[in-house]
């Protein structure tokens, strides 16, 4: 930058360049800080974070990927962190938490070898060479072991270790099942490959209202609509069901169009054309005889008086997504033109067609079909802040249950296997050679995070905790872990914690990767034209305020 004696200044004035250790260790505190916010949301003694946004609404969560979704930062590394829950969310659906927790770790132990001067790239080396070894040793008979998927006991310990550290943990026989019916249902297998797709298929409807035991899955789906005129009925068993996708009412004009009428007689005839369009609608739906007809779009009230004197249900403006749920659960084709209907469009699947009032709001129910691949879970329960909480847990028990479908293997919980982990691969540092030998050796270390946290959050003695953790593991004795509810040591084996592999391998690979990302920037330009202006002299953002 120095150009005899006189600085030259190549970036723009108002831009600030920070370079070096600074951003390294900037970006390790940004890391350390985010996972210091999730650290008390790990295991089943978990507390809740409450967050209120701008506008005043409220989230109560001890979800790791929903309360760094709520909360606003600055900076830059800390955003990244925020991105791995999400992934990690997105993936597997399970493991925010953790994620997070461990990437944080894993900067925190290499601050010190950045103090020593040594260079990040070595770090990173030694971090990929460390996770490498990590996923072979959990995909090793000796960590991992597979699950026999016609097991229902041990799915079920499955899903209860993930749920047991959220809400529901109280009800979490009840959760289990929910996950287990969900998933059983909207299975699809073809050939050799599995479908479950639970966001599209599995809706969650939140009704408050009643206890939460009252939450269950229908065998056939519910949505928040009713009849359209008073006189249908609203009560059909076995109904023959017609999706359609147009509209049941005079079409207007694509594009303008203006009709001059000469004879006054010409009206009367424009409407009747319209009636009669209308009409030719009703008569083509009619002529299959259904008994509930559903339509995405409007129905005007000529259609209504049509089908209601045929005595037939009308049920328009369903969402789109809930017009194919009810299309993959009754059998229906959706048509979109009524002139194409045909005798095999039309759903017999459906057991009953009923709409019950809960609280102010008709629900709309289809229940007791036949072979249903999609289905809804009706939550219930005293607040919608605790319904939004539920349902979040819920979409994590679902995605476990539906790893597990996808790879039946799991690894002890509790922190047993982390633990596990660390043991092997300080082993397994002995053999590297170099330099690396350090931060190979401070990444296994940086494991024990997760078993620590668990005893930290039931209070109990961390140190002592730790030490006897160590010395059971390097006995040989691979499945003890921290029991989350009492904060003592026990056999994961006899508490049946597990978790799947699946969700663990994401949170090893995510973990390190992002470690690794960060550790690699050495350099943050930040300009702004907005700040110069709004200031009036480029004022630059302070530390405090990045950190924020």
């Amino acid at each position: 930058m120095m150009g005899g004696g006189q600085p030259v200044i190549v970036l723009n004035q108002n831009t600030r360049r920070e370079s070096g250790r600074k951003v390294q260790l900037q970006n390790i505190n940004a890391g350390k800080m985010i996972a210091d916010v999730i650290r008390t949301c790990l295991g089943p003694r978990s507390m809740l974070k409450m967050l209120m946004d701008p506008m005043g609404g409220i989230v109560m969560t001890s979800d790791g990927n929903a309360i760094l979704r709520e909360i606003t930062v600055q900076h830059p590394a800390a955003k990244h962190m925020i991105e791995i829950a999400r992934t990690q969310d997105e993936e597997v659906g399970d493991g925010t938490t953790s994620v997070v927790i461990l990437a944080g770790e894993m900067l925190a132990v290499a601050e010190q070898f950045l103090d020593a001067k040594m260079h990040p790239i070595i770090i990173i080396q030694a971090y990929r060479q460390a996770l490498e070894d990590a996923l072979e040793l959990l995909n090793s008979d000796e960590f991992s072991m597979k699950v026999d998927l016609d097991d229902e006991q041990k799915m079920v310990e499955v899903i209860r270790s993930c749920v047991g550290t959220k809400f529901l943990g109280q009800y979490g026989d009840m959760a289990c099942r929910i996950a287990m019916e969900a998933v059983k249902i909207i299975t699809v297998e073809t050939g050799n490959t599995v479908e479950i797709d639970v966001k599209k298929w599995a809706r969650i409807e939140k009704i408050p209202g009643g206890r939460i035991e009252d939450c269950c899955v229908l065998d056939g789906l519910m949505f928040n609509k009713d009849v359209t005129h008073p006189s249908m009925r609203r009560r059909i068993e076995k109904p023959r069901l017609i999706l359609v996708d147009c509209p049941l009412e005079y079409k207007k004009g694509e594009s303008q169009t203006n009709v001059e009428i000469t004879g006054e007689t010409d009206f009367s005839k424009m409407l009747e054309l319209e009636e009669e369009h209308v009409r030719a609608q009703c008569a083509d739906i009619i002529a299959l005889k259904p008994d509930l007809v559903i339509t995405e779009k409007g129905v005007s009230d000529l259609a209504q008086h049509f089908l209601s004197k045929a005595n037939i249900s009308v049920i328009r403006r369903v969402k789109k997504s809930d017009n194919n749920r009810i299309s993959r659960a009754s059998g229906a084709t959706i048509i979109n033109r009524t002139e194409e209907l045909k005798e095999e469009d039309v759903g017999t699947g459906v057991g009953l067609f009923e709409i019950k009032k809960i609280g102010d709001e008709y629900f709309t129910f289809l229940t007791g079909c036949t072979n249903p691949k999609a289905c809804t879970l009706l939550l219930r329960g005293p607040s919608k802040d605790l319904l939004n909480e539920v349902e979040r847990n819920l979409h994590d028990a679902l995605f476990v249950a539906r790893n597990m479908r996808l790879s039946p293997a799991v690894v002890a919980g509790g922190g047993a296997i982390e633990m596990a982990l660390s043991h092997a691969l300080q082993e397994k540092a002995k053999s590297v050679s170099g330099i690396k030998q350090w931060p190979y050796t401070a990444l296994a270390q940086a494991l024990e995070v997760i078993p620590r946290t668990l005893a930290q959050n039931c209070g109990g003695n961390i140190i002592r905790l730790l030490t006897s953790l160590r010395a059971k593991h390097a006995a040989g004795e691979k499945t003890f872990g921290v029991n989350g509810e009492t904060g003592e040591l026990c056999d994961m084996k006899e508490l049946r914690i597990w978790e799947p592999l699946a969700v663990k391998q994401q949170v090893y690979k995510t973990a390190v990767e992002t470690a690794v990302m960060l550790l690699r920037i050495d350099d943050i330009v930040s300009g702004s034209k907005k700040m110069k202006e709004e200031s009036g002299a480029g004022a630059m953002p302070t530390d405090e305020s990045m950190m924020q």
